[in-house]
C-alpha cells in the first residue's frame, strides 16, 4: 500500500524534523550499540550538511555557553563572598584595634590620675609635716621686754628664768609649736599658766594669763591660740612669761631665745 500526499507541491522536512530525527537516531544507535557500517553514510551524509542544520553540533555548543555562564556566576559570587568576608575582617580588626587604643588610653588616663593623686599626698603630707615641725612666737608682733636670767628681787630665785613678752592683757597667745598640753590651770606666782609637751621632748611654759583655751591631754599645733595673756600671779603689769625647759618642772629652765632660734623663730 503507498503513501500519499495531499494535491501540492512537495516539500523536504524542515530542518526542525530533520535535525531531531538525526539526534534521535544517534542516541537510539548509541543505546543499541549499533552504530557501524549501515549508520555510516547516513552520518557522513549528515556531517556534510551545513552546520546550522546540525542539530548535534548545536545542542553541544548550547549547553558549554550555559556552562561558562553559571562558571562565571559561580566565580562573581565567590570572589563577591570572599571580598565581604575580607571586608568584615578587616571591620573587626579596626574594631579590635580601636577597643584596643581605648583602652590602653584609658589605663594610662588613670596610671596618670593615680600618680597625681600620690603627688598631691605626698606633697600634702610634707606640707603638714612642715607645719607640724614649724616654730612660731607665741605672741605675733610682739618683743622681748625683760630678757633671760635678768637680775631682780621679784624673782624667788634671784633670776629671770624665762623670757616677757610685751603683751596687753586679752592678747591672743600661741603654741609655739606641735605638742601636748600636760598643765593647765593655777601655777603659784606664774598665775593661770600652761605647760606643753613639744613634740621634740623639750616642754615650753605660758604664765600670767588671763584666760586659758587648752585642756590638759589636748594636743596643739603651731601658731593655735591657747589663752589670753594677763597679769595674774606675780606680776607689775600685763604681759606673756615664756620659758622652755628640759622637763616639766621648776628650775630645768633653757635660754629661751637660743630655743625659739634653734627652731627658726627669729626674735
Amino acid at each position: 500500500m503507498a503513501f500519499t500526499r495531499a494535491t501540492g507541491k512537495h516539500r523536504r522536512p524542515s530542518r526542525l524534523t530533520r535535525t531531531t530525527a538525526q539526534v534521535a537516531g544517534v542516541a537510539a544507535l548509541t543505546t543499541t550499540g549499533v552504530i557501524g557500517g549501515l549508520a555510516a553514510p547516513a552520518l557522513a551524509a549528515d556531517t556534510a550538511a551545513p552546520a546550522d542544520q546540525n542539530g548535534l553540533t548545536q545542542a553541544i555548543a548550547i549547553g558549554d555557553t550555559l556552562a561558562a555562564q553559571i562558571d562565571a556566576q559561580a566565580t562573581a559570587q565567590k570572589k563577591a563572598a570572599e571580598e565581604a568576608a575580607a571586608q568584615e575582617k578587616a571591620e573587626a580588626e579596626a574594631k579590635r584595634r580601636a577597643e584596643e587604643a581605648r583602652r590602653e588610653a584609658a589605663k594610662k588616663a588613670a596610671e596618670k590620675a593615680e600618680k597625681e593623686r600620690a603627688a598631691k599626698e605626698r606633697a600634702a603630707r610634707a606640707a603638714e609635716r612642715k607645719r607640724l615641725n614649724t616654730y612660731v612666737a607665741p605672741i605675733s608682733g610682739s618683743y622681748v621686754s625683760t630678757a633671760y636670767k635678768a637680775s631682780s628681787g621679784l624673782w624667788s630665785s634671784g633670776s629671770h628664768t624665762g623670757i616677757d613678752f610685751h603683751a596687753a592683757s586679752g592678747t591672743s597667745v600661741h603654741a609655739v609649736g606641735s605638742g601636748t598640753v600636760v598643765e593647765a590651770g593655777w601655777g603659784g606666782a606664774y598665775g593661770n599658766n600652761i605647760v606643753i609637751k613639744m613634740n621634740d621632748g623639750t616642754y615650753t611654759q605660758y604664765g600670767h594669763l588671763s584666760s586659758i583655751g587648752v585642756s590638759v591631754g589636748q594636743s596643739v599645733t603651731p601658731g593655735q591660740q591657747i589663752g589670753l595673756s594677763g597679769a595674774t600671779g606675780n606680776v607689775t603689769g600685763p604681759h606673756l612669761h615664756f620659758e622652755a625647759r628640759t622637763t616639766p618642772e621648776y628650775g630645768s629652765d633653757i635660754d629661751p631665745v637660743a630655743y625659739l632660734r634653734s627652731h627658726g623663730v627669729g626674735i
